[in-house]
């Protein structure tokens, strides 16, 4: 990352910014006026433009992207005519309230979007507010004309889900057609919903009898009400209603930030699907996500219209600790030390943690209502919270009969705190490694699947836990030069068999980790057949620095921009191909298209001059004895033949977008669903598996243990049994110990017993 110093200094030398290249992004508190619940047609946020701010982000963002993006485009003529079809897909993707004729209107700024950016005058931002809230009323008003009636569901007709296949409506008879049969589903599937939990109310499972004895026991008044088929249909009417009349509300809410976030993300995306424009709460929200922290309360709110619902208290957070909010509650108002309570009723949930979210050792006060009613104030002092799903997490495992300990640690991403570098998943993985060795492990498994990536530092040094030394990556930067990032430490934490597994969403650092150590031989790459082929870098400037931060506080955002792109000490990069693993097995994700293939405007494959290294000798398998082994057992086994059912049957559904609105067609539908379901249903456990040991990462357990001893047994033994079960359900796991249990036969030159 040696080029994002000089990136951001040039960035200081070209607009005049005190940025201080080491120094990371230091986030304030978003400030938002209070909203009132109020009809549709009433709501008028101000969406008055800053053409002075404006101005200066588009032209800070069009010289970073044209001078420091990978791909050397110039934002002109062509550029705004591609973004234009951008914009309208991120503003109106659905195509469900703009006309042709709208369109047809805006058609005369397609290609003078280039121009609006730099000159800060965003006409077509403008207009498009102006018209797209004028059409939300429109439909509003079409929602109150059709919930009226009752639906009639005997009528055979269809709706197309897929906007790529629907075209923008001719006129407002269209468009109303349209969100008919929109509100038609939406209620069918809500009535046929509502009449199952009706029937289960009449005729419960011994399962659903003794969920409902507990119930009871709780709460003496609660009887669950018996409805007719009309009162059914009534409650799904209502229902759908006030459930779109609340989705229109927001939407008349977004401020002017969120379609400026549009405009200029419809131009960033035309370099690559990951260079981004970031607001400010976007900002927060990305340092969040890199660091696995934040400093709050430790709850995860939800919307329930109009309130912010609790639905998870974070274990070892402010409020675990300090009780008093409770799953469920409803927060009404939050308030500061000093200063007025601010109203969160109608408030959009990201909008409404931004005022509960503070400083560490600060002082939040929520007014709340509880489950049975009663209202109450809750003090909460903010403390960091450590987001524990982010954090690596490891085990000892043993398979009935194999007579071997494999260690296993998961990976959720490549966390790293750039403020407290303490924190960081390669000194947690190194950690766990050193922990499940005192257990006497005969081998590990690395689990990289569904990790995304994150910190490029970490793909490096968690690389350098397994080899000696040598190069790990090679990274191309944007003026056309190659840098190489070795590992210097010739320190090995864990020299002994090793597999890495890797999905169809192990991206970024997952892949660079997983190319290192299959060039080197070192480790064995189990998987499915790619891994998600994202081989980019992103550097990420600060806009709010020194005159820009007094001039208008920390109202900028920032920009993620594409600088640099990976490629393998064997000169092939990572971008586009992804990483092929040495063992395929089959992927139950198999059938969705979310590689980066699959992605508008990705960077191509290339290669570069391959790198001098040493392979990995201490180890060495029969890969094709592996592969052939491996095979057999997949072909044998009846859960993998279940996924390779689920992906071709989930393939098949994933191109029929049409549905139809005829109630006797969905019901049918969904009864061939279910049964489907149930078939290819991957629940089942192998009891088989020994699963012990389990730590949440050092850091972790010991924050949540500072809390509540007594809460902390009683969270550990349900978060341990369900990670239990969640290994015992993974019949790709269960493949992996199979061939760690080859590798280390033929390691130590046992035989092999035959597959059967």
């Amino acid at each position: 990352m040696k080029r994002k110093s000089n990136f951001l200094l040039i960035l200081t030398l070209i607009f005049g910014l005190q940025v201080n290249a080491k120094e990371p992004a230091k986030v304030a508190q978003a400030s938002f006026k209070k909203e009132e619940v109020r009809d549709v047609d009433l709501i008028t946020a101000d969406v008055g433009p800053d053409e002075k701010r404006e101005k200066l982000i588009g032209n800070i963002l069009r010289n970073a992207l044209e001078t420091y993006h990978y791909r050397k485009l110039k934002i002109n003529e062509d550029l705004s005519e591609k973004a234009f079809d951008e914009f309208f897909k991120k503003v109106d993707y659905g195509k469900q309230f703009f006309l042709k004729g709208d369109l047809k209107k805006l058609n005369k700024y397609k290609s003078s979007m280039h121009e609006e950016m730099m000159s800060g005058k965003h006409s077509l931002v403008n207009e498009s507010i102006k018209i797209l809230r004028s059409r939300v009323v429109e439909v509003d008003k079409i929602r109150q004309e059709i919930f009226k009636k009752q639906f009639d569901w005997s009528i055979d007709e269809t709706l197309e889900l897929d906007p790529e296949k629907r075209s923008f409506s001719k006129n407002t008879k269209e468009l109303k057609n349209h969100w008919r049969k929109v509100f038609k589903q939406a209620t069918l599937n809500r009535y046929l919903s509502l009449k199952e939990e009706q029937d289960d109310l009449k005729n419960p499972k011994k399962d659903d009898k003794k969920e409902k004895v507990k119930k009871k026991s709780k709460k003496k008044e609660d009887k669950p009400e018996i409805l007719t088929d009309a009162q059914i249909r009534k409650k799904a009417h209502e229902g759908i209603s006030k459930k779109y009349k609340s989705f229109f509300s927001r939407l008349m809410k977004d401020d002017r930030n969120d379609y400026e976030e549009k405009f200029f993300n419809s131009i960033a995306l035309i370099y690559d699907p990951h260079t981004q424009y970031l607001p400010p709460k976007r900002k927060e929200d990305f340092d969040i996500d890199i660091s696995g922290s934040l400093e709050g309360i430790g709850a995860v709110l939800s919307e329930e219209d109009p309130y912010i619902k609790v639905v998870k208290i974070v274990p070892g957070g402010a409020a675990w600790r300090q009780k008093g909010l409770e799953v469920d509650d409803l927060i009404l108002a939050v308030g500061q030390e000093t200063g007025d309570f601010v109203d969160l009723v109608g408030m959009r949930v990201d909008d409404a943690v931004r005022y509960i979210r503070g400083k560490k050792g600060t002082i939040v006060k929520l007014k709340v209502k509880k489950a049975d009613g009663s209202r109450k104030q809750v003090n909460i002092e903010r403390d960091v919270v450590q987001i524990g799903e982010s954090f690596a997490k490891s085990s000892v495992l043993e398979l009935k009969g194999m007579g071997l300990k494999v260690g296993y640690i998961h990976v959720p991403k490549f966390y790293r705190d750039f403020e407290n570098s303490a924190i960081n998943c390669t000194a947690d993985v190194r950690a766990e490694l050193e922990r499940i060795k005192t257990k006497g492990v005969d081998g590990v498994i690395l689990d990289l699947r569904n990790n995304g990536g994150g910190a490029l530092e970490d793909a490096k040094q968690m690389s350098g836990l397994f080899i000696e030394k040598g190069p790990i990556v090679q990274i191309k930067n944007h003026d056309g030069n190659v840098d190489v990032l070795n590992d210097t430490d010739t320190s090995v934490t864990y020299a002994g068999p090793l597999i890495v597994m890797t999905n169809r969403f192990s991206a970024s650092a997952s892949e660079i980790l997983a190319a290192a150590l299959q060039d080197y031989e070192r480790a064995v790459i189990v998987g499915g057949a790619h891994s998600h082929g994202k081989g980019t870098v992103q550097a990420v400037l600060n806009l709010s620095h020194g005159p820009l931060q007094q001039l208008f506080g920390s109202q900028m955002g920032a920009l993620k921009v594409t600088i640099q792109k990976f490629y393998r000490v064997t000169g092939g990069s990572t971008q586009y191909k992804g990483v092929t693993p040495d063992i395929v097995i089959p992927d139950p994700y198999e059938y969705t298209k979310s590689r980066e293939q699959d992605l508008e405007y990705s960077l191509p494959w290339d290669r570069v001059e391959p790198l001098k290294f040493s392979h990995w000798e201490k180890n060495k398998y029969d890969m094709s004895t592996l592969k052939k082994r491996s095979g057999k057992r997949v072909k044998a086994s009846k859960r993998f033949n279940k996924i390779k059912e689920s992906v071709e049957y989930l393939t098949k559904r994933r191109e029929e977008t049409k549905i139809s609105l005829n109630i006797d067609k969905v019901i049918a539908e969904d009864k061939r669903n279910k049964e489907m379901s149930e078939k290819l249903k991957l629940d089942e456990e192998n009891k088989d598996l020994l699963v012990s040991y389990y730590e949440d990462s050092v850091r972790m357990h010991e924050e949540i243990k500072k809390g509540d001893e007594k809460k902390w047994k009683e969270d550990f033994k349900t978060r341990n049994e369900d990670w239990t079960k969640q290994l015992r359900q993974d019949a790709g796991l269960e493949e992996a110990l199979f061939i760690i249990n080859d590798m280390i036969h033929m390691q130590k030159g046992k035989k092999l017993t035959a597959v059967k």
